[in-house]
């Protein structure tokens, strides 16, 4: 096998299978190393919701056949409340499209060793030139790209990220058939993805049902393990309990049954990104970490940000001249700034803001949803500080306080 080439990237979810798609169509050597065996792949790594929308679909030329079912609306729910939004979109059978993104990336020349785990970077006068993997296999590029997620083994030991304990976001999901998507007294959910917010179910966090045809859905949950779970949480209640709760409590799960092998588990971290590059290295996607913060899509902003990453090694490569230094690559963290999360710290306090919420004003707060009007809900959605402050109210005042207080460290939400 070959031992050198322009772009090394370690972990094929879609960031890193996006960046190698980007670069190989551009005539690039470029290898991806992946963890799972290719006759298993994705088992361990197929863990998304996958709900997405159009625009993601036709920026990277997403092909139908991945899709399980598209949708025609985003429905919010609360305990006693619902808010239905016209928003088309789709959700993936996400095993499918990941190797959809494999597949489409070989075609264009790019080189994938599936039962390879990177392990460590390959260091020389202070420089990654390449990664170790599978113990003492080695592979060497112009440029190393880190997509592995959380896990990092290369930006964690450049010192590049730190994920943050209280940041960790945990979530679980099942495929069902027999549920009564349109039951009397809450949304219709047909061709729907429907989030719904209740610290009942899911404490600091959010719970779901995405349509995919006919009863069938994914049905999951998912909270952040800190002071704001901790304020909701019932004594050594897991994740698994939670979901356990939901199912035998809500009346359209009565008839419910769980799909076998449909179940995925998964983590992201929820915080803002620091340094994403240095000296011929970038780290990407969940490895940033790049999920939106407020509603959890990451498969759009992941993809976005492997093809940021394959623009600023190309700026690079394209010229022979060119050393990717971290100055020359600076240009990836510019265009994840303006491109993927341009309002990322908004997001970020728009999500405290949001999770520190009680059930009751949850409620209220679908009031208000269905009182504004589409623009000014879009405008709040993308951070609008004006759009924002129309959705508070008085009583929002001791909440506002708490998030202040605990972003400047005075302590914590009570």
């Amino acid at each position: 096998m070959n031992d050198r080439y322009d772009v090394v990237i370690a972990g094929a979810g879609p960031a890193g299978s996006q960046c190698a798609r980007d670069l190989a169509a551009r005539g690039y050597d470029v290898v991806v190393l992946e963890t799972e065996p290719e006759d298993q792949f994705p088992r361990q790594s197929n863990k998304s919701t996958a709900g997405t929308f159009p625009s993601m679909m036709a920026s990277f030329g997403i092909p139908d056949d991945v899709v399980m079912q598209y949708t025609d609306s985003v429905v919010l729910e609360s305990p006693t409340d619902h808010y239905v939004r016209e928003q088309p979109g789709a959700v993936l059978e996400f095993a499918e499209f990941k190797r959809f993104l494999v597949s489409d990336g070989r075609a264009d020349g790019a080189e994938y060793r599936f039962d390879a785990r990177v392990t460590a970077p390959i260091m020389d006068g202070g420089e990654i030139v390449g990664v170790t993997y599978n113990g003492d296999e080695e592979v060497y590029g112009e440029i190393v790209v880190d997509a592995t997620g959380p896990a990092a083994p290369l930006a964690k030991k450049l010192d590049l990220v730190e994920l943050e304990r209280e940041n960790h976001a945990i979530g679980i999901e099942y495929e069902f058939e027999g549920i009564d998507i349109d039951r009397p007294g809450f949304a219709d959910l047909h061709d729907a993805m429907m989030l719904r917010l209740d610290h009942a179910i899911a404490p600091g966090g959010y719970s779901w049902i995405f349509h995919t045809g006919e009863d069938t859905a994914k049905v999951g949950l998912c909270y952040i393990q800190n002071d704001i779970h901790q304020r909701y949480a019932r004594e050594s209640f897991t994740i698994d309990d939670y979901l356990d709760h939901w199912l035998e409590t809500d009346p359209r799960f009565q008839n419910a049954e769980r799909l076998e092998g449909k179940q995925h588990r998964g983590s992201a971290h929820i915080q803002r990104p620091g340094k994403m590059h240095t000296d011929r290295f970038m780290a990407i996607g969940d490895t940033v970490p790049t999920v939106d913060p407020l509603w959890g899509e990451g498969i759009n902003k992941c993809m976005q940000s492997g093809r940021m990453a394959a623009a600023a090694a190309d700026s690079c490569l394209k010229h022979g001249d060119l050393e990717p230094t971290a100055d020359n690559l600076e240009v990836y963290e510019t265009l994840w700034h303006r491109e993927v999360a341009p309002n990322v710290r908004s997001r970020l306090w728009m999500t405290k803001l949001l999770y520190f919420a009680s059930n009751e004003r949850y409620n209220t707060l679908m009031e208000d949803l269905n009182r504004f009007d589409n623009e000014t809900l879009a405008k709040a959605n993308r951070g609008n500080p004006f759009a924002v402050a129309k959705l508070l109210q008085l009583g929002d005042i001791p909440m506002l306080a708490r998030l202040v207080a605990q972003e400047y460290g005075f302590g914590s939400p009570q």
